[in-house]
Order: structure tokens, then C-alpha cells, then sequence
């Protein structure tokens, strides 16, 4: 691994990182697993949200029942900004491995703590208490992680296969949701509704354990990655960076993080963890006959995802996202009328169309946050603007059931997904093109000697074109001075 070129010095071929390609894949399936072990509990925590409602709060009619179990999963991203703060500072301090490794522990440990909790019959109010207790624990240790595995994954990715391998990340995302989904209905149908409900919904939380300990012994196996290593090494790496000093210098950034983050995950809350209690409790389907289409357009999902991710180092992150955006404002009514049909046909192309959004969105999403910022303060900057989303994007699910059981329109989740797609529209026309570029500040990363030359030329070719626009600025303003110049006695 080459090393970083020093201040105030040409950049030349011994600066370009030449990537190890089986360090990469590793990072990426430590990263994923995390990811997926994240999703798998908002998976079980969605199919299962009805039932928690009767262990949590028995004496709630049904209707309050599961807006408080959605309440329970919306408040703790109230508390993911704290822990942003806090991985996130950690992580440009220590070194991404390292918090990644820690809070793959905390998020095991309170999810599979939930499968071990008494309901309310055993240990009355103490039962609703702890569980929002574990909760908050978790959504701090998530403030951490999806923001932190993205960094890592972006900072040990070549240029030219960036949005690829970043699309893994939320292809572990929709893998853990999925698998999420899939125990439960597995469980239901093996054991019967009724054993379920009773006892059987403790076992998938519980199976996150041994999940967690494989990601964590691929996480500690993990080198750091080579841009920390790199920063680590410079003179910028004792400098120290408030939070005030991020959002004076990097405010459009972080307004462009906020706006790509919010589109992106309340498209991804309203479909994988709204719509199974949507289809049960509001449109009146069979639990199971629900449960399998979600399932089913979700494996299609998975295969669309890194096609997604590929495409975009081809075509660009930009195309993507104004794509997904003008399918949640033009076609999310039409999408929830065929939700609403009746008719498993109609419900499955609804809910694709929805899907092909999400999935435009999420392909693109991760490999584009992480080029917003620098090295220095990667991971706090993005965990800090992607956390305060996810305080907005989290409570979608809460918001959107009690909306429907306010005003009783049913047509409320296609509205709110319209908003959101209108403010995915004006950030993709305020972003820049990211793809193919270095990460914000750093040198080009390659997979091997051939493509290093080509991305040096690339990269000497983009610093000319910017000295041109400097040039043309600097001559623009100097003909101004003189225009005005010319209008004062005493001044040449």
C-alpha cells in the first residue's frame, strides 16, 4: 500500500493505493453482516410489532397496541445522533476497525436481550420500560454502525468499483430484513400462530447472537483502513475538529447528506417495516398471504441492488437519484391503490414499483455520503447528518399509522412518500457527481498498476480543469476591479 503524498508536493504514480481486492471483499462481507444483523432485527421487530403490542401493552386497545410497539421502534433514533457523536468521533480518532468491532457488540447483545425479556403479565410496567431501555441502547450502537461501515467500506474501495461494492452494504441491509421477515413467517408456519405468539417471537431475536459473534470475528480480523492509515500519518491527524467547525465549513454537505439520507430511508421504513402492519391491521389481508409478497419482491430486491451499485460507477450516483425520487412523487399513489386492490397480482406490482424507488436510492446511497467529506472528520460529520435523519426517517412508521388512524385515508403513506420525493429531487440537482472521483481530499485509489496511470491522468486532468475555472473567475474579477478602477481618479 502506497502511501499519501505529502503537503505542497506533485502527486505522482507512488501516491495512487494500489487495493488488496481480497482485503476489500473482506471489509465488505464484515461491514454487510453488520448491516444485515441491523436489519434483521427491524425485520423481526416490523412482522412482529402486533404481538408486542398484546406482551408490552396488554391492556391498550388493538389499534394503540401497535402504534405504541411502532413508538418503541421510533424512539430510539432519537437516540441515534448520540451515538454519531460519539462512534463517530471515536471512529476519526481510534480508527473506523475498532468502534466498528464495538458496536457490532453492543447491537447483538440489546437485540438479543429483547427475546429475553418478561412481558407485562410477569413483571408489569418494568416490562414496557426495559424494552424501550434496550431500544435506546440499540439505537445508540446503530448511531455508529451503518454510518461507520460505510466509511470503511468506501475508504478501502478502488474509485472505479466504489458504487459496487458500497451496494453490498444495503444488499447485506435488505438480506438481514429479509432474513427477518423470513424466520418469522418460517416459525409461524412451524409452530402454528398461536405458539408463536405466545413464546415463539423471543426466538428470532435470540438467533442475532451467534450472528453477531461470526461479525465480529470478521471485523477484528480486519486491517484498518488504508485513508485513515494514510491520515493518520499527515499533519492533519492532530488537528481537532467541533462540531461547529464541521458545520461552518461543510454546511452544504451536510444539508446534502440530510436530504439524500431522509428520501432514501423513509422510502425504506414505510415499505419494510410499515407496510406488514399496513396490510394486516389496515387493508384486513391474511397475515401470511401479506408476509409472502413482501418476502418475494424483497428477494428481487436483492439481485436489483448491486446491478444498481455497478451501473452507477458507470452512469453516475445523480441519475439514480433523481430517478428514485420521480418514482415516489409520480408513482407512489397509483403504487398504494394497487396495494390497495385486493388482489395479490396488483398488490405484488404496487409494491415493486415502490420497490425499484427504494431500490435506486439505497444502491447509490452509501457509496455517495462517504465523498461529501474528508478523511479527518468522515465518520463524525456523516454519522452526525445521517443520525438526524434518521430521527425524521424513523418515525414514519409511527407517524404514518397514526395519521391513517386519524384521518382514516388509507392513500396517507403514497402522500407522505411524495413529500420526501420532492426533497430527493432538489438535492440530486444540488449534487455534485461523485463517481470515479477520489474520496474528498484523498488520493485515487486503483485495483492495479495499469488503472493507477489511468486514474493519475484522470486526476491531473480534473486539477487543470479546475485551475481553468479559477483562471476564468480570477480574470473575470479582474476586469470587474478595473471597470471600477477606471471610474476613480486616484486608482490604476
Amino acid at each position: 500500500m502506497r502511501g499519501f503524498r505529502k503537503k505542497n508536493r506533485p502527486v505522482d504514480i507512488d501516491d495512487i493505493s494500489i487495493v488488496d481486492h481480497s482485503k476489500s471483499k473482506q471489509a465488505i462481507k464484515a461491514a454487510s453482516l453488520g448491516n444485515a444483523i441491523e436489519w434483521f432485527d427491524f425485520g423481526v421487530y416490523g412482522y412482529v410489532a402486533y404481538i408486542l403490542g398484546k406482551v408490552f401493552f396488554p391492556h391498550a386497545s388493538p389499534s394503540i397496541q401497535l402504534i405504541a410497539a411502532l413508538a418503541t421502534f421510533s424512539v430510539p433514533f432519537l437516540f441515534r445522533p448520540l451515538g454519531g457523536i460519539i462512534f463517530g468521533r471515536l471512529g476519526d480518532k481510534y480508527g473506523r476497525q475498532k468502534i466498528l468491532a464495538t458496536t457490532i457488540i453492543l447491537m447483538t447483545l440489546s437485540t438479543c436481550a429483547i427475546g429475553l425479556l418478561p412481558g407485562y403479565e410477569t413483571i408489569g410496567i418494568w416490562a414496557p420500560i426495559l424494552l424501550l431501555v434496550i431500544k435506546i441502547l440499540q439505537g445508540v450502537s446503530v448511531g455508529g454502525e451503518y454510518t461507520g461501515a460505510i466509511v470503511f467500506v468506501a475508504e478501502y474501495a478502488p474509485d472505479r468499483k466504489r458504487g459496487f461494492m458500497e451496494s453490498w452494504l444495503d444488499f447485506g441491509s435488505i438480506a438481514g430484513f429479509l432474513l427477518g421477515a423470513g424466520t418469522v413467517s418460517l416459525l409461524t408456519y412451524l409452530m402454528g400462530a398461536e405458539k408463536f405468539n405466545d413464546w415463539g417471537w423471543r426466538i428470532p431475536f435470540i438467533l442475532s447472537l451467534p450472528l453477531g459473534i461470526v461479525g465480529l470475528y470478521l471485523r477484528h480480523s480486519l486491517e484498518e483502513t488504508p485513508a485513515f492509515k494514510q491520515h493518520s500519518e499527515s499533519e492533519q491527524a492532530n488537528k481537532k475538529f467541533t462540531f461547529k467547525d464541521i458545520l461552518a465549513k461543510y454546511k452544504r454537505s451536510m444539508i446534502l447528506c440530510i436530504g439524500i439520507v431522509l428520501c432514501t430511508n423513509v422510502t425504506y421504513y414505510m415499505l419494510l417495516t410499515y407496510l406488514p402492519s399496513y396490510f394486516t391491521h389496515n387493508l384486513h389481508y391474511d397475515e401470511a398471504q401479506g408476509n409472502l409478497i413482501v418476502i418475494a419482491v424483497m428477494i428481487g430486491m436483492l439481485f436489483v441492488q448491486p446491478c444498481i451499485g455497478w451501473l452507477s460507477d458507470k452512469w453516475g450516483r445523480r441519475p439514480f437519484i433523481f430517478a428514485g425520487s420521480l418514482v415516489l412523487i409520480f408513482l407512489s399513489y397509483p403504487a398504494f391503490k394497487l396495494l390497495g386492490s385486493g388482489q395479490s397480482s396488483l398488490i405484488c406490482a404496487g409494491f415493486i414499483i415502490l420497490a425499484l424507488g427504494l431500490n435506486m436510492l439505497l444502491g447509490v446511497m452509501a457509496s455517495t455520503l462517504p465523498a461529501l467529506f474528508p478523511t479527518a472528520i468522515r465518520y463524525s460529520a456523516l454519522a452526525i447528518a445521517f443520525n438526524i435523519s434518521i430521527v425524521v426517517a424513523g418515525l414514519t412508521p409511527t407517524l404514518t399509522a397514526t395519521f391513517v388512524e386519524a384521518t382514516g385515508n388509507l392513500m396517507v403513506p403514497a402522500f407522505y412518500l411524495i413529500v420526501f420525493g420532492i426533497i430527493g429531487i432538489i438535492t440530486a440537482i444540488n449534487l455534485k457527481e461523485t463517481a470515479n472521483k477520489p474520496l474528498f481530499g484523498g488520493a485515487p485509489l486503483a485495483t492495479n498498476e495499469e488503472e493507477a496511470v489511468e486514474l493519475l491522468e484522470e486526476f491531473h486532468g480534473t486539477i487543470e480543469e479546475r485551475i481553468e475555472k479559477i483562471d476564468e473567475k480570477i480574470l473575470a474579477l479582474q476586469k470587474k476591479r478595473q471597470s471600477l478602477a477606471d471610474k476613480h481618479p486616484e486608482i490604476d
